[in-house]
């Protein structure tokens, strides 16, 4: 039985370092790959990661867009919490169903004063008393953060921390400029940390050529040699972004702030760019919209994606964010809505429409078409 099993080991050793041997000899024989050449569209800015390619990379895809785009995130213990939400043993009935994201990697202590201003509430009125927006009113006292929306200062900032701000869904990181020291507040991409290194390039913009040929010569030189470092949270006009990048806080002027994508969560797509004109960006709608080039855009998706599948567990804490109760139509007289009166849960046999008779699911408000809407979002 010993010799039996003895020379059954030693077949299996034998079987297995003839593979080795095999899979040796095939490897040398292996040729090895020529480098990619740079597309010459290209070749004016130089795109590059200046993270560590030993770091631990985070997923490349956002919400269903792929962000393998010469972006390279690095995923931290304070910049990723845990995916887990924040749940509570049901000792009230408010904490039963109460859900939330974890906020551990947030600042305690409270904002920069000079970067805030007092916010004082309407509760929905205007200067008449009149309530012209529902909904509002009470909540708890708040002062408003001053957020940087043009970057326009250039040169290299440290995020200090992030921060919560009760005036918005997405976290706010706070940068301090290496060389003047100044202090200013942005919407925190998604990824970024307290540590990292953020660069505006809006300062960089080329402007026209002039008349002398020299002249030509000398800026076609310098933007050869110009290299741009695509990470989350750097800002820069579209023509210097990659196509497919995913990208948030965009703007719609060349020297304005940033306009779009700038909620909990939210981004968009650069799908197609040059050094004049339109760029066409797809927002997180469906809808492809133009953008001049020379709009400023930020690298990377807002910070806080799940804070869409909170829960507030209790009306109180509505009440608390300053919302107050909404009533259905069916449930008011007929002379209050337009969906009130009858017998019985009816809406009189009308579309779904507001107090004041304009539609409400589906029905077309806008007199004239947006021309600079290129695919408009799908419908449902």
């Amino acid at each position: 039985m010993l010799r039996f099993a003895a020379s059954r080991l030693t077949r299996i050793n034998g079987v297995a370092n003839d593979a080795c041997k095999l899979a040796a000899r095939q490897h040398q024989q292996l040729v090895p790959r020529m480098p990619t050449m740079t597309p010459p569209q290209w070749r004016h800015v130089r795109s590059f990661s200046s993270k560590s390619s030993t770091e631990e990379t985070a997923s490349s895809y956002v919400h269903g867009f792929s962000t393998q785009g010469n972006i390279a995130s690095v995923q931290g213990a304070s910049a990723f919490p845990s995916k887990q939400f924040k749940t509570y043993k049901p000792t009230t009935p408010g904490k039963r169903w109460l859900k939330r994201v974890p906020r551990d990697h947030l600042y305690k202590g409270k904002a920069v004063r000079r970067l805030t201003v007092a916010k004082r509430s309407t509760g929905g009125r205007n200067n008449s008393g009149h309530v012209t927006v529902r909904h509002r009113g009470g909540g708890h006292k708040r002062r408003i953060r001053i957020i940087d929306w043009h970057r326009a200062e250039a040169g290299i900032q440290e995020v200090m921390r992030l921060e919560h701000d009760p005036g918005r869904s997405a976290w706010i990181a706070l940068l301090r400029h290496e060389q003047s020291g100044k202090l200013s507040y942005i919407v925190a991409p998604h990824g970024v940390k307290a540590g990292d290194k953020l660069i505006s390039y809006r300062s960089e913009q080329t402007h026209g050529a002039s008349g002398n040929a020299s002249n030509s010569d000398e800026q076609q030189q310098q933007q050869v040699t110009r290299t741009v470092a695509i990470d989350p949270g750097n800002c820069m006009p579209l023509k210097m972004i990659p196509v497919g990048t995913i990208i948030h806080n965009v703007g719609l002027k060349r020297n304005g702030p940033g306009i779009m994508a700038r909620a909990a969560g939210t981004y968009a797509q650069l799908i197609q760019t040059g050094e004049s004109g339109y760029a066409q960006v797809r927002l997180s709608s469906g809808e492809v919209r133009l953008v001049p080039v020379d709009a400023c855009a930020t690298i990377g998706a807002v910070s806080n994606p799940d804070h869409q599948h909170e829960t507030l567990g209790k009306a109180g804490r509505s009440r608390w964010l300053g919302i107050r109760p909404t009533v259905r139509g069916v449930a008011m007289n007929a002379c209050d809505h337009p969906h009130g009166g009858g017998r019985g849960k009816s809406k009189g046999n009308k579309h779904p429409r507001s107090p004041w008779g304009v539609l409400a699911k589906g029905g077309k408000t806008r007199k004239t078409p947006n021309q600079f809407v290129v695919k408009p979002r799908p419908r449902r």
